[in-house]
Order: structure tokens, then C-alpha cells, then sequence
């Protein structure tokens, strides 16, 4: 018998593993992904063990027990959920239809009733779940569920097709701790329905936990929340400017990858007011998971690592929680620990005794009191840059009125403590009437007009605008300078080094556009 050498054993393996083994493994967008359907018709069922695969090989459906990456428990059969995840990455499940409601063992299955309605069955014939919804009432037997290629399982009748009809159903409706392109989160108008996200439990039990991520529209503006248990708000993203959340500066910035990568949509309309965010063709999966640490990340598939890459998450520093500085406070998360909080101008700390222990719910209150009666008086405004704004749901929006308007609004109605522009472009009109909360510095923020009494402007004219004054942000800085490189340096002193920075000119927000500026 002929003796292989090494070479001729690593060519018997490989020829091995391409004829017998390749066939069976599921690669995104490999010919071995069309070997499962995406189907599942009546009278056919999808048991422990089966699986449905998008016809691209994206995503997978099947029964499942969770296994947390660095979890003291293994995973176990005895707890099995009907799920979705992503091919590539099994453990990154983003749907769950029996989370609160595990099956015992392995003889669950899944299957369509004669209604057209999704059955998720245990051992004993018991339904454990299903898609039954006042939509189901059209659907009949030549219904079909199908898992597409976005991750999204759809009921619709048969020779519909996924690109035409209406949707009896679908899991996209329902979501659970991911938010994937295409999905939105928000509320129905006219029904009152909402679509939020939840976390799991723990790391390990899709149960549902106790953290939300909503889009709130009982503000003058719509934004995006993190809330807990109780309802109480722990994060906010700042509202949106019409191009973006105020308090995600990432979303634009062009060295984030955001805008290279995804299209942020907020549609507000008489029916509904949701978010949602469109993938760019070419770009990597990604999701949105709200964990079971009360944390929101936005992740990305790192092809080279074979590992989820974190691009954004929040709450990402202590200004990013919510109303930190309390009424009036002004959180600076690049201040000392022991300053991160302090009062807007014209205003001081209601007990500096709490302050000094690093306690500043008490918020600030006004040093000298407004001069308005009936809408005339000698009060001015000073201007803060480069901000998040503060929490709108006790502010007005006017969106057809422009600044100077709002100038006026406000200082007509005494009860106006501070305006600022509704968009990114300077138009609209948001008054706040009583004190505000969660204000922070944050990276090409907006600008926040205070009112204050004629005495603490610093002119003694009533106005204090510093608009010919940039306001340049950290990670503007950042880049201009090169990441602070060497040969941008032209000076240096007591006070720290000069660079050298070259900005676009701000008449141009879009990355790579607009004519470069010389700054120091």
C-alpha cells in the first residue's frame, strides 16, 4: 500500500471537504443556500432540527437555545425557542416568536393552518404561538410564510410573491431586541399601535426584559428613547433636525462610517410618526439591539474578523444620561469628573452643598428674575453653541416660522425661557415655556438662544449673538489636524501645541465637498 506524504494528505482532505462537506454548509449568497427553501406552505411543517433560509442565504430560520457569548451556562435543549438569525453569525438571533413561552424539549414545530395562520406547535399539538392577527381575516390554505432576504418572515398568499401584494402578516411587525434595515419603530396614529424595542432578559433568555427603545412623538419634535422598567426615560437621542437625531452627531460625521453606510428616515404623517434606516447596496450586515444591560449599539459585520464591530452605542458617556445635570444644567462630558455639570449662564446651582458631592439633579435657578409684563419688558438673549438641545415635551414647534420670528414669539410671552431653531438649516421655531433638561455640549450640535435678563448680557444691550464665532467640534478637530500628526504642528507653548487644521468650508455639510479653509 502506497505511503502518502504530507502534501498528498492535505489534497485528500481538501478534495474530501469540497465533495462531500461544502454541499452541506450555508454561505451568504453560495449556490448551497438554494438546497432549503424559504417556504413554508400548508400542510408542510418547518420541525426542531429543519430550517427555512432566505433566498440569498442571509438569514436562517429554526428552533434554537440561546448561548451567551462568555455565559456561565451552556446552552441547554431543554429550553428551545423558534427563531431568525443571521447565517453568518447564528448567535446574533434578532426575532424570537415564542420568547416568553419556551418549549420543553425538541418536539416543537412550526406549520400553516388551513386559515393561513402560523402555528408554532409543542410535542403535544398545544399552540405555543402564532401570527393570528385582525390581518389574518383575507388569508385562506394557498397562504404561504416566507423568509426573505431582509430577515423578515412574511405571510402573504400564494403567487402574491414577496414584490407584490400586501402582507398577511410579518415578523417585522413584531420586533423584538434588533432594529435591521427596513424595520421602523414608532407609532401608528390611527390605531395607536407601536412597534418599540425590547431587550432580552438576560444575556442568555429572550424573555422579555425591562428596556424599551422608542421613537417619542409627544415631543414638539420626534427622537429616539431609552427607557426603563418603569417607563423612565435613561437616554434620549436629541431630537430630529431633518437630517438627523441632534444628539448623534455620528449619524453625519463622515469619518463614522454612518454616512457612508446607511440612510436615516423619519416619517412623520397623519398615520404614523416611525424611524427607520436604509442600508446602502454593498454595505456589510448590520443591526440595531437594544441588550439586557440597558445599552443601545449599533453594530456592524466585520467580515475580516468574523465578529460584530460596535459603531455607536449609548448611553456612551455620563452627559448621555438623562436630565444629568437636572433644570437649567449644562453637562460638559470633556469637563473634570468634579465639573461635569454646571448652570447656563445667568443661573447657579439650587444647593451647591449637593453640587460640591457631585450631586446635580437639584438643577439651577435663575440668578436675576425676567423683566416681562404682558409681553414687553427689557430682557435679551444669549447664545449657546455646538449643543444637544434640551427635552421638547414642554416646548412649542412652529416649522413655518424662521429665527428672527422665533426672536420675537419669544420675548412676547413671558413664560419663554429659551428658542432655537426646528432644522439643521436655521428654519422652524421651538419655544421652551418652562425649565429644560438634559442640555449637553455635543460635536456639530446645535445653537440654544437663553433668555435672560437685561443685566447679565454682556453688552448691556439686551443681545449678545456670538454668530461670528465658529463652533468647531472635537472630532472636526480631529481630522482637520490629521489626528493631531506631527506635520501639522506650527507652534508650540505654555499652553499646549497649534496645529495647522484644514476644514471644509462650512457652506458644505457633505463629506468631501466644499473648498478646504487654512484654520489655526
Amino acid at each position: 500500500m502506497p505511503i502518502l506524504n504530507h502534501q498528498h494528505r492535505l489534497l485528500v482532505l481538501q478534495i474530501f471537504f469540497l465533495l462531500f462537506l461544502s454541499p452541506h454548509i450555508v454561505v451568504p449568497g453560495s449556490p448551497a443556500a438554494g438546497k432549503f427553501s424559504d417556504v413554508l406552505a400548508n400542510g408542510r411543517n418547518v420541525s426542531d432540527g429543519d430550517v427555512l433560509v432566505s433566498a440569498g442565504g442571509s438569514f436562517t430560520l429554526g428552533f434554537f437555545s440561546p448561548a451567551g457569548s462568555g455565559a456561565a451556562q451552556p446552552a441547554t435543549r431543554s429550553r428551545r425557542y423558534l427563531g431568525i438569525w443571521f447565517s453568518i453569525s447564528p448567535e446574533a438571533v434578532h426575532w424570537v416568536a415564542n420568547r416568553d413561552r419556551a418549549l420543553n424539549d425538541t418536539s416543537g414545530a412550526l406549520k400553516m393552518s388551513d386559515a393561513g395562520v402560523l402555528l408554532l406547535l409543542d410535542g403535544a399539538g398545544k399552540v405555543v404561538w402564532s401570527s393570528s392577527s385582525s390581518s389574518s381575516a383575507g388569508s385562506s390554505s394557498s397562504s404561504t410564510a416566507q423568509l426573505l432576504e431582509s430577515g423578515n418572515l412574511v405571510v402573504h398568499v400564494q403567487g402574491s410573491g414577496s414584490g407584490s401584494g400586501t402582507a398577511l402578516w410579518q415578523s417585522f411587525d413584531y420586533p423584538c431586541n434588533t432594529l435591521l434595515p427596513g424595520m421602523k419603530i414608532g407609532k401608528n396614529r390611527w390605531t395607536g399601535a407601536e412597534w418599540y424595542l425590547l431587550s432580552w432578559r438576560t444575556a442568555v433568555d429572550p424573555f422579555p426584559g425591562k428596556y424599551r427603545y422608542v421613537t417619542d412623538a409627544d415631543g414638539a419634535l420626534p427622537e429616539n428613547d431609552l427607557l426603563d422598567g418603569n417607563d423612565t426615560k435613561m437616554y434620549r437621542t436629541g431630537v430630529w433636525n431633518g437630517k438627523r437625531f441632534n444628539g448623534v452627531p455620528e449619524m453625519a460625521r463622515c469619518t463614522s462610517s454612518f454616512a457612508d453606510m446607511f440612510s436615516f428616515q423619519l416619517t412623520v404623517s397623519p398615520g404614523e410618526v416611525t424611524y427607520s434606516y436604509v442600508a446602502k447596496a454593498g454595505s456589510p450586515f448590520s443591526r440595531v439591539v437594544v441588550t439586557d444591560d440597558g445599552v443601545v449599539r449599533r453594530l456592524m459585520w466585520d467580515a475580516a474578523t468574523r465578529a460584530w464591530k460596535t459603531l455607536f452605542q449609548a448611553p456612551g458617556d455620563s452627559c448621555d444620561s438623562y436630565a444629568k445635570c437636572g433644570a437649567f444644567g449644562l453637562c460638559d462630558s470633556n469637563a473634570g469628573a468634579t465639573s461635569i455639570c454646571r448652570c447656563v449662564k445667568g443661573f447657579s446651582p439650587v444647593s451647591p452643598a449637593a453640587c460640591s458631592m457631585r450631586e446635580f439633579s437639584g438643577g439651577c435657578r435663575r440668578n436675576v428674575a425676567l423683566d416681562c409684563v404682558n409681553g414687553s419688558g427689557t430682557d435679551g438673549f444669549e447664545v449657546l453653541h455646538g449643543v444637544k438641545l434640551p427635552d421638547t415635551h414642554n416646548a412649542s414647534l412652529d416649522m413655518g416660522v424662521k429665527l428672527g420670528e422665533c426672536k420675537v414669539r419669544c420675548l412676547a410671552n413671558c413664560s419663554c425661557v429659551a428658542y432655537a431653531a426646528a432644522d439643521f438649516s436655521g428654519s422652524g421655531c421651538i419655544i421652551w415655556t418652562n425649565p429644560f433638561v438634559d442640555l449637553r455640549f455635543v460635536d456639530d450640535g446645535q445653537d440654544i438662544y437663553l433668555r435672560l435678563a437685561s443685566s447679565e448680557i454682556e453688552d448691556g444691550t439686551g443681545t449678545h449673538v456670538l454668530d461670528d464665532i465658529p463652533s468647531v467640534g472635537y472630532y472636526t478637530i480631529k481630522d482637520a489636524t490629521g489626528t493631531f500628526a506631527k506635520n501639522r504642528i506650527i507652534g508650540e507653548g505654555n499652553f499646549g501645541t497649534v496645529y495647522k487644521m484644514r476644514i471644509a468650508d462650512d457652506s458644505s455639510k457633505h463629506c468631501g465637498k466644499g473648498p478646504e479653509k487654512n484654520r489655526l
